[in-house]
């Protein structure tokens, strides 16, 4: 018995990590916060709206810029369909 009980917490420990490891996402945001407190040009770019930004910076030495590494994602065209000709 004591060999099952073994080989049970084992197959639930291999299953259990296989579902609680799952790698982070990274996540581009597209504004950033420049100013003295934040270091390197990029500065801190964890803004997903321009007006989220500019309330972080209200009341110090910072301004909000895009995030020149950010790609925006390409807007959807909607091409009118040809009329179909049926012989």
């Amino acid at each position: 018995m004591p060999n099952f009980l073994w080989a049970a917490i084992a197959a639930g420990a291999l299953a259990s990590t296989g579902i609680l490891s799952a790698p982070a996402q990274a996540r581009d945001y597209p504004f950033c916060i420049k100013g003295k407190s934040y270091a390197g040009p990029r500065g801190d770019c964890s803004f997903d709206t321009y007006q989220q930004c500019l309330a972080t910076a209200s009341g110090r030495l910072a301004w909000c810029d895009t995030n020149p590494y950010f790609v925006y994602p390409e807007p959807r065209v909607a091409y009118p369909r040809k009329p179909r000709r049926h012989y």
